[in-house]
């Protein structure tokens, strides 16, 4: 009985030293180095001239581009076939000449190839996968692998008024090539960080992405630990009873238990429904998370035009004062 006992706490508490492993950073980009863009999800139907201009954005930083051979392909929804979509992945992800993997868009679909997908070389030698939205299935999955990943612009995010990116592209840039990147953000109504004295830092390791992608994560091996962390939640076009689901999914999963704090990016175009709801979604957000956690709203990351880089994976420090919340990777 007292080996079984003695087995129980070695696991444990190796667990909990294994939960607290820095994950791994992949190799930060410089001048020379390639990077390739493909669609691992939704269509870019009538998109070539935007993602030239992607690629000639990275070619300005002095940075070799290549294309997926099957990034215009289209199978309905998608951008090609489940196999075509991951072959152009699989191709990124072992070719030790690319160093790192840039989605072109996000929309729905990339889900359906994380299973075809061997890691094994990746693992090995680690690149960085950037994207968000869609691609949070990439970036839970990725997680669980010990490696972290950029939230960041896609090619798509071009599309937008040149004057509304400046910070997009800029903390993109300097996340790609090792910058450190520190954000101020003014504080809305909303936070709720009362338990905190000014000064006092909160730390943890930042993770998360689209609420619906997390939700969909759910009971899969791309689930995630949140014990500990910070987590970041986004979205877009939903109903506020669809946000309720899915928080109300990510709260029976236990998701928000244990974090150290829950930083609230965009909450994009959210949909009226013929019945009135009849509350805020930051008041559903607050509904979620146990008293005493702190919650911070308003940060710039998501489906708006500035979307502001983040790595996950990566421990950040939040310091908040009267006006403002600082983030600090």
């Amino acid at each position: 009985m007292k080996n079984i006992i003695s087995t129980i706490l070695f696991l444990m508490i190796f667990s909990s030293i294994k939960a607290q492993e820095k994950l791994v950073t992949p190799p930060y980009l410089k001048v020379g180095d390639t990077i390739a863009i493909v669609a691992p999800a939704g269509i870019l139907k009538n998109r070539q001239a935007t993602v030239e201009k992607a690629k000639q954005l990275a070619e300005s930083w002095g940075l070799k581009v290549v294309l997926g051979k099957n990034i215009f392909n289209q199978n309905n929804h998608f951008a090609g076939t489940d196999m075509e979509r991951c072959e152009d992945f699989q191709k990124a992800l072992d070719n030790p000449n690319i160093k790192a993997i840039w989605a072109a868009r996000g929309g729905y679909g990339s889900v359906r190839i994380l299973d075809l997908l061997n890691f094994n070389n990746f693992k090995e030698n680690p690149k960085w996968v950037i994207g968000y939205s869609d691609i949070t299935a990439f970036h839970n999955h990725i997680h669980n692998l010990g490696v972290e990943t950029i939230h960041g612009m896609m090619a798509t995010s071009l599309e937008e008024k040149p004057e509304e990116i400046i910070q997009t592209i800029a903390s993109f840039k300097k996340v790609l090539f090792g910058e450190a990147l520190k954000y101020e953000i003014p504080s809305s109504k909303y936070n709720r960080n009362e338990v905190l004295d000014t000064g006092i830092f909160i730390e943890g390791e930042l993770i998360g992405g689209n609420l619906a992608i997390l939700a969909s994560m759910l009971g899969s091996k791309s689930q995630l630990n949140t014990d500990g962390k910070i987590l970041f939640i986004e979205e877009i076009g939903e109903y506020k009873y669809s946000i309720d689901r899915m928080l109300q999914s990510l709260k029976r999963a236990g998701y928000f238990n244990n974090v150290h704090a829950v930083i609230v990016g965009n909450m994009t175009s959210i949909k009226k429904n013929t019945t009135k709801w009849g509350s805020s979604i930051e008041q559903l957000i607050l509904d979620v998370v146990p008293k005493g956690i702190p919650v911070l709203f308003d940060f710039p990351a998501g489906h708006e035009a500035d979307n502001r880089a983040l790595i996950f994976g990566r421990n950040v420090k939040i310091e908040i004062d009267k006006k403002q919340y600082y983030v600090s990777f």
